[in-house]
């Protein structure tokens, strides 16, 4: 059996058991983003999958219309590299929000996305449309592939990572993709979530 078929099996064996895990955690989560700044509780964030547009849901840990205020923000962006969008201490934040976003809670519903076939459980990082359209095009072929929660550049520095040296380990993951090298980035990223909160 070739391995995209068995890490399509892992993928669907792993986002059941993340999705039973992590449920118990729902209500609480729900509760406390409704007490501090009402619905929604999720979001869904276009980003390009498999060579798609999909739409990836987390527990929403900014204030209602963040996504608006982004232009207003831009002359504080910290990522002068490329494309991508990051500022340290974001106002846009919730107190939930920040709590969410240091244990990774909010990304547990992700695993959603990985079930529906939309996301793999390791994968290049998932980007949004426009920073695609900024790849160098001998990258491009990276959007072609089906994102991951977890991947080579995610355990090698995320956010702090040049945008260019990003994509070029998601090139490389993508060159080399294996059981051994999915197990390995798994391990890590357990591992970072664990023990060096500071790490993804």
């Amino acid at each position: 059996m070739p391995y995209p078929l068995w890490k399509r099996i892992f993928d669907v064996a792993f986002s059941i058991f993340g999705v039973a895990a992590t449920s118990v955690f729902f209500p609480f989560v729900a509760l406390a983003i409704l007490i501090e700044s009402g619905f929604p509780v999720f979001v869904r964030l276009k980003r390009v999958s498999g060579g798609k547009i999909v739409e990836v849901w987390k527990f929403r840990t900014m204030i209602r219309g963040a996504h608006g205020m982004k232009k207003t923000l831009m002359k504080y962006n910290e990522r002068i590299d490329g494309p991508l969008f990051k500022i340290k201490k974001d106002p846009r934040l919730t107190g939930v929000g920040k709590f969410l976003r240091k244990l990774r809670i909010d990304e547990f519903p992700q695993f959603f996305n990985v079930l529906l076939g939309e996301l793999a459980l390791v994968g290049p990082r998932p980007h949004e449309p426009q920073e695609i359209d900024a790849y160098p095009e001998e990258f491009k072929f990276i959007s072609r592939a089906r994102s991951g929660l977890t991947g080579l550049s995610q355990v090698s520095g995320a956010s702090s990572l040049p945008f260019l040296k990003e994509i070029e380990l998601d090139a490389e993951y993508l060159k080399n993709v294996s059981f051994r090298n999915d197990i390995k980035i798994l391990f890590k990223t357990f591992f970072i979530f664990f023990f060096d909160p500071t790490g993804v």
